[in-house]
């Protein structure tokens, strides 16, 4: 009796001393449930994607098609959720000040890099970590097929004999068609009467209906006009054509010179402060999300380009173009700071 209790009392020691070793983290599982000494793993549910304009939108549409196909490489629901207000202004603030975990990601635009200058909002491209660019839209100097100019020289050339007269509608006072036309006047010495629209829409309306002379919005903004016979673009406004308007040349080709381009573009970005390892799951999954057939069908059918760019040449962008825009829009008048 006493050796069967000897026993039993070394076989409890074993098992106690056994539970309490795993509970110090000497077992083969970490409390997380992950192997020890590798991190946790990411995602390990749905992430939330912020986008900053309404519904139904270019930004809107753009994203959630990025979202169904980089759902499947990072094995896990991206919910699309949209929160609009001040010209993007709302929605980037609040994804700036989510929490730092990966679980919510913000479509960010141009307007990251205007806002702050137009004292419009404080936040800036700083408020964010980048996790990559998506995608990017030159302007397009865009005429009624009827118009006299034939050519960007011929345009050009009858704005200089005549300051001020040439009418371009733009897609608002300091948004990024008129700042893309500000950036044409001064780069050529031009001076134009900039009348401005509550979008790029509105104001290819009135080019058709003959109240302005042209619009410099994207090639995909004018592609359906341009090949019904409407309307003839003179140049892209780009270091390359644009696949949408075949045979319009860039603004180099047609005049031989060449300034300083502003266009529009989109990308992902997270709180500041969210760990490197997880920006990087997230880029690597929404880039393979970009190079999906699906989207990339997607982007062809809407006259949209896709132009990738990883966390740290996406941040220098940004970062270029908070500089750019911290010159061009005080110089027009249109900073409220």
């Amino acid at each position: 009796m006493m050796k069967w209790r000897w026993k039993s009392l070394i076989a409890m020691t074993t098992i106690v001393g056994m539970t309490a070793l795993t509970a110090c983290g000497g077992g083969t599982q970490s409390t997380a449930g992950s192997p020890s000494g590798q991190a946790p793993v990411f995602p390990k549910k749905p992430i939330t994607l912020i986008v900053p304009f309404a519904a139904g939108g270019g930004t809107d549409t753009t994203a959630r098609a990025l979202a169904r196909t980089a759902e499947k490489y990072l094995k896990q629901p991206v919910t699309v959720v949209n929160k609009t207000g001040g010209g993007g202004s709302v929605g980037m603030t609040e994804g700036s000040n989510a929490r730092n975990d990966g679980y919510t990601v913000t479509v960010v635009t141009v307007e990251l890099t205007t806002l702050s200058h137009l004292g419009l909002s404080p936040i800036t491209y700083e408020s964010f970590k980048p996790v990559g660019m998506m995608n990017y839209e030159p302007a397009a100097i865009t005429v009624r097929a009827d118009s006299p100019w034939k050519t960007m020289n011929e345009f050009l050339e009858h704005a200089k004999a005549n300051p001020g007269q040439v009418k371009l509608g733009n897609s608002g006072t300091g948004a990024i068609w008129h700042l893309a036309a500000a950036a044409l006047e001064k780069g050529t010495g031009t001076k134009f009467n900039h009348i401005p629209f509550e979008g790029a829409a509105p104001a290819i309306t009135a080019l058709l209906g003959g109240h302005v002379d042209a619009v410099p919005v994207s090639p995909p903004e004018v592609k359906s006009q341009v090949e019904s016979g409407n309307l003839r673009s003179l140049a892209v406004l780009d270091d390359k054509p644009a696949e949408v308007l075949p045979g319009v040349k860039t603004f180099k080709e047609e005049t031989g010179k060449e300034f300083g381009y502003i266009g529009t573009w989109r990308g992902l970005g997270v709180p500041k402060e969210t760990p490197d390892e997880i920006v990087q799951v997230l880029s690597d999954g929404f880039k393979k999300g970009m190079e999906d057939p699906e989207f990339k069908d997607f982007m062809k059918k809407n006259g949209l380009t896709i132009v990738f760019k990883d966390g740290k040449e996406f941040g220098q962008y940004m970062k270029e173009n908070h500089e750019k825009f911290g010159k061009l829009i005080p110089e027009l008048g249109l900073s409220n700071k």
